[in-house]
């Protein structure tokens, strides 16, 4: 079965995304909260989460449990997002406007996720 072009396209961008946790796993570890522990096993495992659930939503068999957990990692990932406001050594360098932009951002995406699911 084909999707549509735009599902394959999300897909490839949480694939693109989740290799680079082990490419560059230094930037990702910096913006880790500091309650959560293993930094770098969480970073590996968000990284390897996203590479198949991104590979996940290509197939009709796994298509639907990798958007619902899409859904449920980019809610996850908004604790980092609002981690990342809490002051500047957290901000890793980013401006707060960009930061604050991508909450909004968060939730598009999950949004966006949402629309391929077969209710």
């Amino acid at each position: 079965m084909f999707y549509p072009w735009h599902l394959y396209l999300m897909g490839g961008m949480y694939v693109l995304a989740g290799l680079m946790h082990f490419i560059k796993p230094k930037m990702y570890m910096r913006i880790m909260p500091n309650y959560l522990p293993y930094h770098k096993t969480l970073v590996y495992l968000s990284g390897l989460s996203e590479i198949l659930l991104g590979m996940g939503v290509c197939f009709s068999i796994t298509k639907n449990l990798s958007i619902y957990g899409l859904i449920v990692m980019l809610i996850l990932f908004l604790l980092v997002h609002f981690y990342m406001l809490s002051g500047k050594k957290a901000a890793a360098g980013i401006p707060k406007w960009l930061l604050v932009l991508r909450l909004p951002l968060q939730f598009l995406l999950i949004y966006w996720a949402y629309q391929y699911l077969d209710i």
